[in-house]
């Protein structure tokens, strides 16, 4: 069930949302969020009840809005070829999971198991499975593809490679090449997609050309 919030909830999420990309959840205090959206800081407590509880509830709202932004991405690649569009799945679910990372180190087990959150990630889960699903039939209709692997598993890959190199800086830092953590973020990004693309289209039976 989706969640509304209300414009000025929106405004302080989003706030917050571009403080805590730059500086953090630990280095963002609550004085800087009001500072920026201009509320007075009593409104953190009276919209969201603590820090914690807002960070929760921006969490809540980027799982909703990339569940939408998903279901339009995978309308515009529904008439492409098998292959192109499970390449741009794979680019699309990655590029998510790096560009919001700093939810990663925040979000507890207990956190993203409470029922609510817990609901919002399953309804994104099931929807990728769905459009996974109908990639991989499309391609073995067509003949692109000679096997037809669980899209669950497919989607457990994708996400499952991606936490672990945003999780493990310092392994994956020892294969990729950078001189700052921009660099850092951008080549690690782009090898795991390359690996990705390579490892799933191995056990789809497609040959990269």
């Amino acid at each position: 069930m989706k969640t509304t919030f209300t414009e000025k909830q929106m405004h302080i999420l989003t706030v917050a949302e571009e403080l805590i990309a730059k500086k953090g959840f630990e280095g963002t205090s609550v004085r800087d969020i009001s500072s920026k959206a201009k509320i007075n800081v009593a409104m953190i407590s009276y919209y969201f009840g603590s820090k914690e509880k807002m960070m929760a509830n921006l969490y809540h709202f980027r799982v909703q809005k990339t569940r939408e932004h998903f279901a339009e991405f995978a309308e515009t690649i529904k008439d492409g070829r098998p292959e192109m569009q499970m390449r741009e799945i794979i680019k699309y679910l990655t590029t998510q999971l790096f560009k919001y990372n700093y939810f990663h180190g925040f979000v507890t087990q207990e956190l993203r198991h409470t029922e609510h959150l817990k609901q919002d990630l399953l309804d994104f889960y099931k929807l990728c499975v769905e459009k996974i699903d109908e990639i991989i039939k499309k391609g073995v209709v067509t003949g692109t593809f000679s096997f037809a692997p669980k899209p669950e598993d497919v989607l457990v890959n994708i996400l499952g490679s991606t936490l672990f190199t945003i999780r493990n800086k310092n392994f994956i830092e020892l294969s990729v090449p950078f001189k700052n953590e921009e660099q850092y973020m951008k080549e690690a990004e782009k090898k795991l997609r390359n690996s990705l693309t390579f490892t799933t289209f191995a056990i789809l039976g497609y040959v990269i050309d």
